[in-house]
């Protein structure tokens, strides 16, 4: 099993920065694609960034050129730099993971954080 906690959230203004970083914990094999998602009210969850065990990121367009995602596979963790943040990056943000639990089942399982608040004030 794997455990995610997130920190970093807060309230900001437009055009501020926040760093957001989630830290796996448990019993697994391998930590996969690890990734960010945001559900703003009234819409649905969706991913925000992505990034592989090897580093390969994938961003929606709304953040390219503003978030970088970064992990740190010794220590599990994966972090999400946001840059100029508007309004609309108003949401609660889920740290999300796919893992192997053992060496001898290639199946992965998804896993969820508990979700931060980030608000940005026009």
């Amino acid at each position: 099993q794997v455990q995610l906690v997130e920190s970093g959230g807060g309230l900001v203004q437009a055009g501020d920065s926040l760093r957001l970083s989630c830290a796996a914990s448990g019993s697994f094999f391998s930590l996969n694609r690890m990734g960010w998602f945001r559900q703003a009210p009234g819409k649905q969850r969706e991913l925000v960034a992505s990034i592989t065990s090897g580093g390969s990121t994938t961003y929606v367009d709304s953040v390219k050129g503003r978030f970088t995602i970064s992990r740190d596979n010794v220590n599990n963790t994966v972090y999400l730099q946001m840059n100029s943040l508007k309004p609309e990056d108003t949401a609660v943000y889920y740290c999300n993971c796919n893992a192997r639990i053992s060496a001898w089942n290639i199946r992965e399982y998804a896993y969820w954080g508990q979700g931060t608040q980030v608000t940005v004030s026009s």
